[in-house]
């Protein structure tokens, strides 16, 4: 190894909460240097979130007009599938980052390429795709921004067979005949309404009893509802068992419990996730490689006073923009100790402290209709020991929804806690329904009493006139 070059700060891991930990740090005046093997802007920016909405957005745009009175009739025909691939891979640069590196020199960052392994107390040892190997050395901390992966299920053929998993749903360049999706969760769903409406026959195989099963049940019930109208076969409670390959190219069987099969040109798996973890050194420093990092609400690694993690390879929230807070607040305590300040505000809702990665997680789903929450489910309330009670509302009765789009279909629901009087959760379903969820979530983080917010007045006629039937109905 070579000698070591010293920073403030190294940050292992390029996507957008190891580029946000790098924004904080220089921006308090630390010397930064970021690792990264892969594009710098990471999984969000190339095989995730931005080109599936990319993908998405021409969908959702033709499901919202086919609605309107006078235009429905203009926008019958199919997408123009080249075009919208086009969009797609501008909002990805092709798959180039040269953006992203451009924005890291310009804040005053080093960015190393290759692959980076923890070395120890405070290094990071890094392997160049030329074999070239450097060693940086941290005078204040290591931040751990690796990720996650898609898991392939370890079932009979199913390696050989060559599945998509998300980063192929995302970067495809032809929508297959017949396109099978394995689970039913976000990734699931959303490559579901894409690809229907690119031109695939969809189907949807369900191990569990509906879909998006961390939201409120009725929020999947209305997007199966919605896939099957569009022509997508969803199927709830079936377990894969194997898989069947036919030639390199040839057709891909999928064989069911009980032996029942299902055949299509391409097999898309979305059943979770794992942490990529598994050769970053972490045994050099006592932790068990391969496995998710636990940390504290500052996301500072209990017992090493100088490791953070933050994104998805802490498992705390496998959301980009939770990696993103996450990360800024890891940025905060960084700056803070380096200029000796050890009395941080880490308690509930402090300055450096992750709060609402427990108490106030919002996700927005982009399929057709939109589902979007914040906070807790009933359910989940419930078993937490609240005392609560669900107001529930019909979206489509809001005037706003009906100048919307004609037959508007959704739900909203919010869950109070009685005792306090303020939300814990809210969900909205329907077309556009996510552009309702900020004010969600500043309701819930603001612990804004219900009795306050019915003097925060909807304008007429918006879909957010919700939050007035709402209260209404809260108060009978």
């Amino acid at each position: 190894m070579t000698e070591a070059v010293e920073y403030d700060v190294v940050v292992l891991g390029g996507g957008p909460a190891g580029e946000n930990v790098v924004d904080r740090t220089r921006a308090a005046g630390l010397s930064t240097a970021l690792v990264e093997s892969e594009l710098v802007g990471g999984e969000c920016s190339y095989w995730a979130c931005v080109p599936s909405k990319a993908l998405l957005r021409p969908a959702l745009a033709r499901a919202d007009a086919r609605r309107v009175p006078g235009l429905a009739g203009s926008v019958a025909g199919p997408l123009d599938a080249e075009a919208v691939f086009a969009h797609r891979d501008y909002w990805t640069g092709s798959w180039k980052d040269d953006g992203q590196i451009d924005w890291l020199e310009s804040v005053g960052a080093h960015v190393y390429r290759g692959h980076g392994r923890l070395y120890g107390v405070r290094k990071v040892a890094v392997t160049s795709p030329e074999g070239e190997h450097h060693v940086l050395s941290a005078r204040h901390a290591v931040v751990v921004a690796t990720g996650t992966r898609a898991v392939i299920p370890d079932l009979p053929g199913m390696r050989d067979a060559r599945p998509w998993t998300s980063r192929e749903a995302t970067s495809a360049q032809a929508a297959p005949g017949r396109l099978l999706i394995v689970g039913g969760s976000v990734v699931a769903t959303e490559m579901a309404t894409a690809w229907q409406a690119l031109g695939s026959e969809v189907t949807l195989l369900v191990r569990g009893s509906g879909l998006l099963p961390r939201m409120e049940p009725f929020a999947g019930e209305l997007v199966a509802d919605a896939l099957r109208e569009a022509g997508a076969v969803v199927r709830t409670g079936v377990a894969v068992e194997s898989v069947v390959r036919d030639g390199s190219t040839g057709p891909v069987t999928v064989v069911l419990e009980g032996g029942e099969t299902v055949e299509g040109d391409e097999l898309l798996t979305a059943t979770g996730r794992s942490p990529r973890t598994e050769d970053i050194g972490l045994d050099t420093v006592g932790l068990t490689p391969g496995g998710w990092i636990a940390v504290d609400d500052s996301c500072r690694v209990p017992g090493i006073d100088w490791l953070y993690a933050v994104g998805d390879v802490n498992h705390r929230a496998l959301l980009t923009h939770q990696g993103k807070y996450q990360a800024r607040i890891a940025g905060s305590v960084i700056a803070a100790r380096a200029a000796g300040n050890a009395a941080l505000d880490d308690g509930r809702w402090g300055t450096h402290a992750a709060t609402a990665d427990t108490e106030a997680l919002p996700q927005a789903v982009f399929t057709d209709p939109e589902a979007a929450s914040v906070g807790l489910t009933l359910a989940e309330a419930q078993r937490a020991g609240h005392r609560v009670r669900a107001v529930d509302y019909d979206l489509g009765k809001v005037s706003g929804a009906g100048l919307y789009a004609d037959g508007y279909r959704g739900r909203a629901r919010m869950v109070v806690d009685l005792d306090r009087e303020i939300l814990l959760g809210v969900t909205f379903v329907g077309p556009g329904a996510a552009e309702l969820l900020h004010a969600a979530t500043i309701a819930i983080v603001g612990q804004v009493p219900i009795e306050r917010l019915w003097h925060a007045v909807p304008a007429f006629p918006t879909i957010s006139e919700i939050w007035l039937r709402l209260l209404e109905t809260y108060r009978g």
